[in-house]
C-alpha cells in the first residue's frame, strides 16, 4: 500500500502563487509516476501535472508555463508550484501515485490523497 498526504491549499487572489506538497509513504518502490489531478464542481477529475521516476514531466495545456512539478526523492515528497493563478484554477487538488502502465501512462489510477482545496478569488 501507498499513502499520500497533501498540504498547502488555500485561498489566493488572481495572479498570485501557491505551493502544494504531497508526502508519499509505504511501498514507494512500486510507484512509477506521481502527479496532481484536480476536480472542480460538476467536472471530472483531470490531470494537472505528473512526473515519472526518471524526472520526465507532463502538464495540462491550461497550466503550461505557470505550474511547475518537482519531487524530492530523499524526502519522498512531490511539489506543485502554481504561479499566475486564475479563477479557473479553483478546484480540489489530489495527489496521485501510480504503477507503471505503459510508456504513455501518466497516472490516474493507483493511490490517491485526500485532496486539498485551492480557491482563486478576489
Amino acid at each position: 500500500q501507498v499513502q499520500l498526504v497533501e498540504s498547502g491549499g488555500g485561498l489566493v487572489q488572481p495572479g498570485g502563487s501557491l505551493g502544494l506538497s504531497c508526502v508519499v509513504s509505504g511501498a514507494t518502490y512500486s510507484i512509477y509516476v506521481t502527479g496532481w489531478y484536480r476536480q472542480a464542481p460538476d467536472n471530472q477529475r483531470v490531470l494537472v501535472a505528473a512526473i515519472t521516476n526518471s524526472g520526465r514531466t507532463n502538464y495540462a495545456d491550461s497550466v503550461k508555463g505557470r505550474f511547475n512539478i518537482t519531487k524530492d526523492n530523499i524526502k519522498n515528497t512531490m511539489y506543485l508550484q502554481m504561479n499566475s493563478l486564475k479563477p479557473e484554477d479553483t478546484a480540489v487538488y489530489y495527489c496521485n501515485a501510480d504503477h507503471y502502465r505503459g510508456s504513455d501512462s501518466w497516472g490516474g489510477q493507483g493511490f490517491w490523497g485526500q485532496g486539498t482545496q485551492v480557491t482563486v478569488s478576489s
